[in-house]
């Protein structure tokens, strides 16, 4: 393992594109694993924009993120539903919906589930 990393966002191994230019995922490849930075733009929703490229009716992910600005609303399958604002780690199971609340865009670091994530279908 190297002893240090270093790497940034912009020089991303992959982005990924939501659809109608709701925002974007930028992942980074580490030793570790990937780790993803998601930019979700004001009125972007999971069960809108990312459920046709999942083809499943909630979010199968299971997430451990960090939300770096903006905020987002996360309801769980069951009902138990968060608001998740900058400074809020996130340990989200699979089976969830998610939103941005309010007109700025929502960036979330996630280390656990966005291998997967907005990854178009055949990919």
């Amino acid at each position: 393992m190297t002893g240090l990393v270093r790497r940034n966002f912009g020089s991303a191994d992959e982005t990924r594109r939501f659809p109608e230019e709701s925002g974007r995922l930028d992942l980074l490849e580490t030793e570790r694993g990937q780790v993803g930075r998601a930019v979700f733009a004001p009125g972007w929703q999971w069960s809108t924009h990312i459920k046709p490229l999942a083809g499943t009716d909630s979010c199968q992910e299971a997430h451990t993120g960090y939300v770096v600005s903006g905020r987002m609303r996360i309801v769980m399958d069951d009902g138990e539903a968060a608001d998740a604002e900058p400074g809020d780690l996130l340990l989200i199971a699979p089976g969830h919906d998610a939103w941005v609340l309010g007109d700025d865009p929502c960036v979330v670091l996630d280390w656990t589930g966005y291998g997967n994530f907005a990854r178009p279908p055949g990919d």
